[in-house]
């Protein structure tokens, strides 16, 4: 029977409550242990062909009759107030079929209070209108035409120069996001530097990074009488969804999202984009399909990226390496229009046994293009400086490194107290010492003045006393993330009359393998060969929810969901068979396909796709869902 439960999720070091409608589960988990047939195995993906062949249709490759093109006016100036703006010579081009800005947009917010065009601009690239027309280079033409007068204001880029008083101001309240630094503290942390026997401190910079996946940002508009169909390239299809009923005032069954397949995404495609918007607010206007997709520029310029970051850290250990004390002040400039922001002092709160911890970060608004979540965001670049700082104390603590990270390795979470579900951290350890020959280390490193002579070797071999271009170094780090996976995400697997299965969930496939993964878990579910395997995702039209393909949810959450749903179709599936061959239902079992069970003592074994033939036109279906996660472990993957 459904139960309502409430349960917390952990998505980009971001936490929330969500309330779930789950299923009693019908599978318990597979040992680690375990020897499966399908799952754990090398196997080619199910749509590879389609891939690699060039037949997969993306959403850029998309060319609907009637459809097209637009393009964003984008400011040159980093910060400005727009005095003037004029469309009307953009209207009358020729091929022009809407244009849409401040003057015509809807009365409503587009994320927080702002509109979708505002009266400033905020970076050097911010979008000031949007031109629909009938080739790309007419839109381009048409932005051109358009008048715009600008009052020129200051800007600042740096973060740390941003947040403070006397710094430009990109909106009244100020720089610092929340009005204030994001400060979180255990322990007694002055007092515990006052105790310690070695403190090490350092300032450490890591830079912008930019996504740039195959496929930029954009989708495909087009609407179908009151329905808006949205081919969108999005690691959410059922937040693009949601974003766009919200903002239209439309009931979530008029807006469609479709991602079949994705160039691409790494963290900034999680949600709508302004694109997004526009695309299907001019195909209304203009009453015909709209592409509305970024060029390269645009995607560098408008797109979202990994924040830079300014550290300062300090530690505090004693002479046998435990640590005592951790602190660390961070700014991290959010670009101009960032709702959230990551966690550099994520690392430094949980990776090690410290019991007098404080970070102080500073999330700040700057004149740049905008913040967006990238592979771990936050928790790459405080590991960076973790780790580096921890490699100058074992230096002079005249300690060996990994054994100053194994001295102070944590057996529970040191923010919460609970033991881990898992925690592999110590293998890691010792499995990539032993494969880098870490302990001998020092006879094979390179000295200054050592020269490679070959790089098919990896043994340095000093020949010359002239210092060398190529070196060869030996390190190590670790790591930490979440990726625990978790409800709302619900799966559907139907079995035809012809022993074949489909998988249906509203999960996407980001170029990560989700199709071929869930084809696997229900194949080994079922004991049914992969060829007889399905899988269709990436459809809201579907109606069943998943989570978003972030902070390496993906399998973990829509995977249990899809066995879940193959376990109940098996149930069902086991039972009418058992009634048709009139074998005793505990006996009856499929095995790669084939039925086998005991009639009044003897073994009968039958084709799977024979009897459900001979049963006719019955379609089977299995429903699954995503239980919460236990709420007594800290869930983290570990690294090395």
């Amino acid at each position: 029977m459904a139960k309502l439960l409430k349960t917390k999720i952990e998505v980009e070091g971001r936490v929330s409550e969500q309330i779930s409608l789950v299923e009693e589960d019908k599978t318990v988990a597979w040992d680690v242990e375990e020897e499966l047939d399908v799952v754990g195995k090398p196997t080619p993906r199910v749509d590879g062909d389609m891939r690699v062949s060039g037949s997969a249709v993306y959403p850029s490759d998309l060319h609907l009759p009637g459809m097209l093109t637009a393009r964003f006016l984008r400011s040159p100036h980093p910060h400005a107030r727009i005095q003037r703006l004029d469309t009307t010579r953009a209207e009358k081009l020729p091929g022009v079929r809407a244009v849409l800005s401040s003057n015509n947009q809807p009365d409503k917010s587009w994320r927080g209070e702002r509109k979708i065009f505002g009266d400033r601009v905020r970076y050097v690239g911010d979008e000031v209108a949007a031109v629909a027309a009938d080739t790309p280079a007419i839109a381009a033409q048409a932005c051109r035409l358009i008048e715009v007068e600008y009052e020129v204001l200051p800007f600042v880029l740096d973060a740390e120069l941003a947040a403070r008083e006397d710094a430009p101001k990109l909106y009244e309240s100020g720089n610092v996001m929340d009005g204030k630094p994001d400060l979180i503290e255990r322990g007694e942390v002055d007092k515990a530097f006052k105790h310690a026997d070695m403190i090490v401190e350092g300032d450490f910079e890591t830079p912008y990074q930019l996504h740039n996946s195959l496929e930029t940002h954009g989708c495909v508009a087009t609407w179908e009488g009151d329905r808006v169909v949205l081919y969108e390239s999005t690691q959410n299809v059922h937040g693009v969804r949601d974003n766009i009923a919200n903002f239209l005032g439309l009931n979530k069954n008029q807006v469609r999202v479709i991602h079949q397949f994705m160039g691409g995404g790494f963290g900034a495609k999680n949600s709508a984009g302004k694109y997004t918007i526009c695309a299907a607010l001019l195909a209304r206007m203009a009453g015909h399909p709209v592409r509305f997709f970024m060029g390269r520029n645009e995607e560098n310029l408008a797109s979202g990226v990994r924040a830079a970051s300014k550290q300062h850290l300090k530690i505090g250990a004693k002479k046998d390496g435990t640590l005592v004390a951790m602190e660390l002040v961070s700014y991290q400039p959010q670009g101009a229009y960032a709702d959230w922001g990551a966690s550099t002092g994520g690392p430094m709160r949980e990776m090690y046994d410290c019991k007098n911890v404080r970070t102080k970060e500073y999330l700040v608004y700057t004149n740049m293009g905008p913040f967006a979540a990238f592979r771990a965001p936050g928790y790459v670049e405080g590991m960076f400086a973790l780790e580096v700082l921890m490699d100058e104390l074992a230096e002079k603590l005249g300690m060996d490194p990994l054994e100053l990270r194994i001295k102070n390795y944590a057996r529970k979470s040191p923010v919460n107290g609970k033991p881990y579900s898992s925690n592999g951290l110590l293998d890691a350890y010792q499995e990539g010492a032993r494969a880098i020959g870490w302990y001998e280390r020092k006879s094979q490193v390179a000295s200054p003045k050592s020269q490679v002579t070959s790089h098919k070797s990896q043994k340095p071999s000093a020949i010359s006393d002239q210092p060398s271009a190529v070196r060869r170094g030996i390190g190590m780090a670790s790591q930490i993330w979440g990726g625990a996976g978790g409800p709302p995400t619900y799966a559907q697997v139907k079995i035809f009359p012809d022993a074949s299965v489909t998988i249906i969930t509203g999960t996407q496939d980001i170029g990560t393998g989700t199709k071929t993964i869930l084809a696997q878990i229900v194949a080994e579910e079922l004991s049914m060969p992969l060829s007889k395997i399905r899988v269709e995702i990436g459809d809201t039209q579907w109606g069943l929810y998943s989570m978003l393909s972030a902070g390496s949810m993906t399998a973990a959450s829509v995977g249990p969901a899809a066995r879940e749903a193959a376990a109940d179709a098996k149930e069902k599936l086991l039972s009418l068979v058992a009634q048709f061959l009139g074998t005793a239902r505990k006996s009856t079992k499929i095995e790669n396909g084939v039925v086998r069970g005991l009639k009044r003592g003897k073994r009968v074994e039958k084709p799977l796709a024979e009897i459900l033939d001979a049963l006719g036109n019955i379609v089977i279906v299995g429903n699954g869902s995503r239980a919460p996660n236990p709420s007594n472990v800290a869930i983290r993957t570990f690294g090395a």
